[in-house]
């Protein structure tokens, strides 16, 4: 005999039955400009901006680096907590390590003229990743009292994008 697992009590927070027509997909290209490795920069209320232009009322939202060297993470804007995730990022990949990325003497793939040696921010990036998704509720990223958006810069100053595209209904068009 299988015991079951107790069940969590649902309570719904909001639905919503739309016509077809008040699906929105929209999306923006965000451009920033870093000034060091391991910065981090809130990006929260500009994504909210964007959420508002959408007119999505509910549905997904997808925030992603379009770079490698670059994450996007949902964290605590807390700063000596910052200074500790970059600690730490630093111990996990650190930059004076060997990377045969690096190591352009047998390095032959995706390699550019202007090339830089950049292995360290590859490997920290494999710990925070290029996106984060997160719910649209009344118009906004849903996302917690303390949390924050994020660009995280792990190699060096540079241009940045993140794309930014939100999905769901928007309820008040006409139609």
């Amino acid at each position: 005999m299988v015991d079951s697992l107790p069940r969590p009590s649902v309570r719904p927070i909001h639905s919503a039955v739309t016509p077809a027509s008040n699906f929105v997909a929209y999306a923006e290209t965000l451009e920033y400009h870093t000034s060091h490795a391991l910065e981090f920069i809130d990006i929260t209320a500009d994504v909210q901006n964007v959420v508002a232009r959408s007119g999505v009322t509910m549905g997904q939202l997808v925030v992603m680096s379009n770079h490698t060297t670059a994450a996007i993470v949902l964290n605590e804007h807390e700063p000596l907590l910052l200074n500790d995730m970059a600690r730490i990022l630093s111990r996990i990949a650190p930059a004076g390590d060997y990377y045969e990325h690096n190591d352009f003497s047998i390095r032959t793939v995706n390699m550019t003229e202007r090339e830089c040696a950049n292995g360290h921010a590859h490997c920290q990036h494999l710990f925070l990743g290029a996106s984060e998704t997160m719910p649209i509720h009344n118009g906004a990223a849903y996302i917690g009292q303390w949390q924050s958006l994020f660009l995280v810069e792990l190699d060096h100053a540079r241009p940045r994008s993140v794309f930014v595209q939100a999905l769901g209904v928007a309820t008040g068009l006409g139609g």
